[in-house]
């Protein structure tokens, strides 16, 4: 596929959405990766790193090897991410503990559109695609009532975490910052950024490699032999997720870390007009719109032929 320069700046701001994307806990980058078109390409890209492609390294030179790589595709896209990720984590953070309504309103608009541009996809709905669909809801919303494990450092533990929360990270509708505070890994691997922590950021981003590699493979193989089926099945995702980003919420317990920080552990949604505290509704409802927006305008970029 033959780009230009500011094609990758597309793909480059693309990363820099799903970077922003996972960096908030009930979100998807792999949403956003497959409204704005990149999805499948990603995936292959990433499933097609083996053996074969090393050979090609040693046996016909660096350039051939990138080609092989799709290396343009995944440093534009990757650069986006990582920057955006490491940026926005912050910024997430002191939203969710200052703004919690509205960031949650901008993504719940944002998931909504993306049900519907993810499920107009399937080019069939049969029978079972529609049981794809009920299974996937049922998954994504069982997910987003699990209790909150305690925070955990363990080394095994936080490539065991990376490995789980990359395979999230690329399913629309699954959090992968929502499986870290599942798993208990969200804040340890939030300090390790802030505080620069080689070791962990090494551990978690090591995970994250083997189970991105062996997830892909998954994937690619379901879009090839059962394309409808695993369309039906992220749209559910994406609908069971729904629950996660709901904006008004009240807590019901909440967890102490050692250091005496206190965080919602169980949740709850509510009415907004029974929300203890400020329901915000018309800038939630203006932000919902926006989120809506932002999924469209991603769609019409993503349906432009890179």
């Amino acid at each position: 596929m033959q780009r230009r320069f500011k094609d990758y700046v597309i793909i480059s701001s693309k990363g820099l959405a799903m970077g922003a994307a996972d960096a908030v806990p009930g979100v998807s980058g792999g949403t956003i990766a497959f409204i704005s078109g990149i999805y499948e390409e990603l995936v292959s890209t990433i499933s097609n790193i083996n053996i074969s492609l090393f050979k090609t390294l040693f046996n016909k030179g660096f350039k051939a090897f990138w080609k092989q790589a799709n290396g343009n595709f995944i440093l534009a896209l990757l650069s986006g991410i990582i920057i955006s990720y490491v940026s926005f984590m912050k910024l997430a953070k002191y939203l969710l503990e200052n703004e919690p309504v509205l960031i949650w309103s901008f993504f719940f608009g944002l998931i909504i559109a993306s049900i519907y541009f993810v499920g107009k996809q399937v080019t069939q709905w049969s029978l079972s695609v529609i049981i794809a669909f009920i299974i996937g809801t049922g998954i994504a919303f069982y997910v987003s009532m699990l209790p909150v494990l305690s925070s955990n450092e363990n080394s095994a533990f936080l490539f065991f975490a990376g490995a789980i929360a990359i395979c999230a990270m690329i399913l629309p509708g699954i959090s992968g910052s929502f499986i870290l505070i599942i798993l208990g890994a969200y804040k340890t691997l939030s300090d390790a950024i802030h505080d620069i922590n080689v070791k962990k950021i090494a551990l978690f981003a090591t995970g994250a490699i083997v189970g991105l590699l062996s997830f892909s493979h998954v994937l690619k193989w379901l879009f090839k032999n059962y394309h409808n089926i695993t369309l039906a099945l992220l749209t559910g995702f994406i609908l069971g997720s729904l629950d996660k980003v709901w904006p008004w919420k009240e807590t019901l317990t909440w967890h102490t870390d050692s250091k005496g920080i206190k965080s919602p552990l169980l949740q709850e949604s509510v009415s907004p007009f029974s929300f203890q505290g400020d329901h915000q509704l018309a800038f939630a409802l203006i932000l919902m719109f926006l989120g809506f927006l932002t999924i469209f305008i991603l769609e019409k970029v993503g349906s432009k032929k890179q």
